[in-house]
């Protein structure tokens, strides 16, 4: 007997393969498919007449870190179908980790992560951590955090490793990787990864390589020279060995408008010459981070106690207007920044809720100073715990890049602020509205692949993202002709609409587009000495 069927509804089944009729049914967490299951005696039916059976949705770049811990049923990702989120991005997360570094890291990426879970951070390893969120309402997977295994070996110095502390760092890596991350992240705009050059970013993903992972770089710059940052990240990958999967790939400020085709040329260039190259985005035009993201990082070295008191000196901000607002600096992508598409979403200080929703340049114009001190004495009230939105983004350019072949979906979605980015909210939804109903950018069939079986493969997931006989039943039913993304920047906590069913593991997680209350997400660890494949493209 099946636990469950669903019968009537058109499967397409993560492969890029063109949609086709038949029932899907779930035995032992697994699937079972035919045309019509007529035979099959089911404990339970959910007729799915009208709605696209697919498999369960990949986020390739997600920050539940700590949510998951707050919140397991994570509604966010549920309703827009999302079953498996890869966490660990950006190179700064929790794991691993100790007592030294525990309290200044959380200090500087809480406003991405919120406030610390039900008895604090008291796991240490990748393992450790993964068994703390095996058992949240989605999947997850993770990546070891380069920035963080820097503080571990050497704290928020600005300066080369030396040969024992990469000797620390390939140990720390090797450890987490055999613990079951997918790979490694960085964040070359964040401190204490920006510190760190090419040569180290090499010999650490040979470690990578070794053990089959892949390598996701936040890249150094997307503004001025971002193709330099992206050429780097390619020769990193060719340079060791590593597969490479470029995150939140997007070309933004003016700057770069229409440079799309750039960026995918030197993809394409990379991946004929044997350069195992993938890449995500998602489908809107700001941006969003931590306020103090834009900050030079020479003001950033050390702990937030001193980045503080710099911030509050004169002779600082006289060198920081150059910084921000006449050359650019790294931390302001090498461009000047404009205040006025710099907008706050969120706050800790309860004197500072009323400039939420605002501009910097809005909030200066207000309170009649330049919007440097604005921007400076918001960091210091909030000790550096603010979320900001940033509109730089190209529509020419999440166009072309949703296009390519090696393209997967990923939401960046930050949860935390009074108005977070919608992304966390609509971006799988946004992608089957928008790129595919509305634009017709892509098939219905190509858009599931890129988010099912492409970043399945990608992972070394070798029975998820596809409906096949034997998978695990992760799966969405969805309405395509009502599906339809709701968040918005003024809203952005709004759950996506035409999301009717979404089944984790074999459990019913969404039934009509309400949450069930299921807690059937797994840990999804890379097996020690898997084989890394590229991921399937779309089918001929």
């Amino acid at each position: 007997m099946l636990d469950l069927l669903l019968r009537g509804g058109t499967v397409v089944d993560g492969t890029g393969a063109p949609a086709r009729r038949a029932d899907v049914g779930i035995r032992d967490g697994r699937l079972v498919t035919g045309g019509e299951l007529t035979g099959e005696l089911a404990a339970d039916v959910l007729d799915v007449s009208g709605l696209v059976v697919c498999p369960g949705f990949i986020d390739m770049h997600a920050h539940a870190d700590l949510a998951l811990l707050r919140e397991p049923a994570a509604p966010d990702a549920l309703l827009q179908g999302v079953t498996c989120e890869v966490l660990g991005q950006d190179g700064l997360a929790y794991a691993p980790i100790d007592d030294t570094i525990a309290a200044e890291l959380h200090a500087r990426i809480r406003s991405w992560n919120g406030p610390e879970p039900p008895g604090g951070l008291t796991w240490t390893s990748v393992a450790d951590y993964l068994d703390r969120v095996d058992g949240a309402g989605v999947n997850v997977a993770y990546l070891a955090p380069h920035g963080t295994i820097r503080m571990l070996a050497m704290g928020t110095e600005e300066r080369r490793a030396t040969a024992v502390e990469m000797t620390t760092m390939r140990r720390l890596l090797a450890e987490a990787l055999t613990d079951g991350a997918v790979g490694m992240s960085t964040g070359l705009t964040y401190v204490p990864a920006t510190y760190a050059d090419t040569t180290e970013l090499i010999d650490l993903c040979r470690v990578v390589a070794a053990h089959g992972g892949f390598f996701a770089p936040h890249h150094r710059s997307y503004g001025a020279a971002a193709m330099a940052a992206y050429a780097e990240c390619v020769e990193i990958a060719r340079a060791s060995g590593a597969a490479l999967h470029l995150t939140h790939a997007h070309l933004s400020f003016p700057v770069n408008r229409g440079r799309a085709r750039d960026l995918l040329t030197l993809v394409d260039q990379a991946r004929a010459d044997g350069v195992d190259v993938t890449l995500d985005s998602y489908p809107y035009l700001a941006g969003a981070s931590y306020l103090h993201a834009f900050l030079p990082s020479w003001i950033q070295a050390g702990t937030v106690d001193q980045v503080i008191d710099r911030l509050a000196d004169p002779r600082v901000r006289a060198r920081l207007h150059d910084d921000l607002e006449v050359n650019g600096c790294d931390g302001s992508h090498g461009l000047p920044v404009d205040w006025s598409t710099v907008l706050v979403s969120g706050v800790e200080h309860e004197a500072d809720a009323g400039v939420v929703g605002s501009t910097i340049a809005e909030i200066a114009a207000r309170q009649g100073v330049p919007p440097l001190d604005a921007y400076c004495d918001l960091l210091i009230s909030n000790r550096l715990g603010a979320m900001c939105l940033v509109f730089a983004g190209d529509e020419d350019n999440v166009r072309a890049i949703l296009q390519h072949p090696a393209h997967m979906a990923g939401s960046d979605g930050l949860l935390e602020g009074e108005r977070p980015h919608p992304r966390a909210y609509g971006t799988f939804a946004r992608y089957l509205a928008w790129a595919v109903r509305d634009e017709g950018l892509v098939s219905i069939e190509e858009m599931v692949r890129k988010m099912t079986s492409a970043p399945a493969g990608r992972l070394g997931l070798a029975d998820r993202g596809r409906i096949r006989p034997g998978m695990a039943a992760d799966v969405v039913c969805l309405d395509p002709a009502t599906v339809q993304d709701r968040a918005t920047y003024e809203n952005p906590r709004q759950p996506p609409q035409g999301i009717a069913h979404v089944i984790v593991n074999g459990s019913v997680a969404v039934q009509d587009g309400q949450l069930t209350g299921a807690l059937a997400g797994r840990s999804l660890r890379r097996s020690p000495g898997s084989v890394r494949t590229p991921p399937q493209e779309r089918s001929e």
